[in-house]
């Protein structure tokens, strides 16, 4: 019976692939996420290495295609057309000299999820056609993470600075809105909020057309967040220019441990095909690992994301506090006392986990965004986690949940972690395709 629904649930997730597929990838979801994602891809090639591995090829090389001549991987590539010129517009790539000619892109990055994908879908292919593909990206790959260590790692400390919400990926989180309000609060903004003309902003809002308000960040945080993309753009998305006067520069704990993980990922990749990554990004690789640690408070016993300008931990719990057990990188003890937050003290606990924010938090809220709801991919990452960590009963509970709660639901954007309900766009790509990773693994 459970191998049958199995079977019925991969079938359904495959045609939500097959139905966002554009040729040369896939789109997140339909009409409201018209474009490439940059992590989405990579979560998206991850489930269809065990289907269509020459697809999964091609859906990682067309991310490529949109890689700066700086190294830098956007986290948008546009699709075509004059019906997305105003999103084109808003980002403006073309004020970097770095920028493709070709194509239209943003002018930021997301977290570094490409590495673990290309190394993941060339462990499907014999030894041949592995190396081969190693070959054609190895390069790519190298680029983007000096891009992200010269760039974004000025002070040689080990831990790369994100410079706006949406690369961190977990985009509304209750972090990115208080350091924002804190710091980068913009006065027209302010004015909007006490006027509670914030209805306005609908007009141009995509997503709102598409779900309920209530499911998606206030028309406020949007405004902060297009405020914030402003000055970025202003300054031609220069790195250098940004950092020595920016308001919102955050080194993001779920960030830097998916960038532990990708480096490794990397040294493998190059060990098979017997390149060597230089000395000196050799040994920014190794801070990594050790500056992870700097993310961890004591007392509370959880990892946080730091302000850069205060070198202060931002000490307010999300799912984030989870994802070192992703980057292999931490102690069996400090995984255990992340464990211990899972099931112990109950914060994630929820009839179907795991909720983007602990329910003992004043910011829950099981239908919004990153403020609460279960997303898969992050299931994804602490199933990895644990399972990196010797907590393998642990992850086959989880997944055995996320297995269910799509099975129940569907495969949505994100779920209420306490009664499954679906929420946010429908037939999601990296939902779908990591439920067939999930399956097949």
């Amino acid at each position: 019976m459970r191998a049958t629904k199995n079977k019925e649930l991969l079938s359904e997730m495959q045609d939500v692939l097959a139905a966002n597929d554009r040729g040369g990838w896939t789109v997140p979801a339909g009409d409201l996420y018209p474009h490439q994602w940059l992590w989405d891809s990579c979560f998206i090639a991850i489930g269809l290495r065990h289907t269509d591995i020459e697809r999964a090829k091609i859906e990682l090389t067309s991310l490529l295609h949109g890689q700066w001549s700086n190294g830098m991987m956007p986290n948008i590539i546009f699709t075509p057309g004059r019906s997305y010129r105003r999103e084109t517009e808003l980002w403006r790539s073309y004020l970097s000299p770095y920028s493709p000619n070709d194509v239209a892109t943003s002018g930021i990055t997301q977290p570094p999820m490409l590495a673990e994908a290309v190394y993941l879908v060339g462990k499907k292919l014999n030894q041949t056609e592995r190396r081969s593909w190693y070959r054609q990206t190895y390069q790519p790959l190298l680029r983007y993470h000096e891009w992200l260590y010269t760039e974004r790692d000025p002070h040689n400390e080990g831990l790369i600075i994100n410079i706006h919400p949406w690369e961190m990926g977990l985009d509304n989180s209750p972090p990115w809105i208080s350091e924002l309000r804190k710091h980068s609060m913009p006065w027209w903004v302010s004015a909007f909020e006490a006027l509670h003309l914030d209805s306005l902003v609908n007009l141009v809002r995509r997503d709102t057309r598409h779900v309920p308000p209530g499911q998606r960040m206030s028309n406020i945080e949007a405004l902060i967040y297009w405020s914030t993309l402003r000055r970025l753009r202003r300054k031609a998305y220069n790195s250098e220019a940004i950092l020595s006067r920016s308001s919102f520069a955050v080194e993001d704990v779920t960030f830097n441990s998916i960038l532990v993980r990708a480096n490794e990922c990397l040294e493998e990749i190059a060990k098979e095909i017997k390149a060597e990554i230089p000395q000196e990004l050799q040994a920014r690789f190794s801070s990594s690992r050790q500056a992870l640690e700097q993310l961890w408070d004591e007392q509370t016993g959880q990892y946080y994301s730091r302000s850069f300008v205060g070198h202060k931990l931002i000490e307010e719990a999300t799912i984030a506090t989870l994802m070192p057990l992703y980057s292999g990188a931490i102690s069996k003890e400090r995984a255990q006392r992340l464990v211990d937050i899972m099931t112990k003290k109950r914060r994630f606990s929820t009839n179907w986990p795991l909720p983007s924010v602990p329910v003992n938090s004043p910011f829950f809220d099981p239908y919004k965004y990153w403020h609460g709801p279960t997303w898969i991919n992050t299931n994804w990452l602490v199933i990895e986690g644990l399972k990196r960590n010797g907590f393998n009963e642990l992850a086959q509970i989880l997944t055995d949940r996320t297995l269910e709660l799509v099975s129940k639901s569907g495969p949505s954007e994100y779920f209420n972690p306490l009664d499954g309900t679906p929420a946010g766009a429908d037939n999601f790509s990296w939902t779908a395709a990591l439920i067939i990773d999930l399956l097949r693994n």
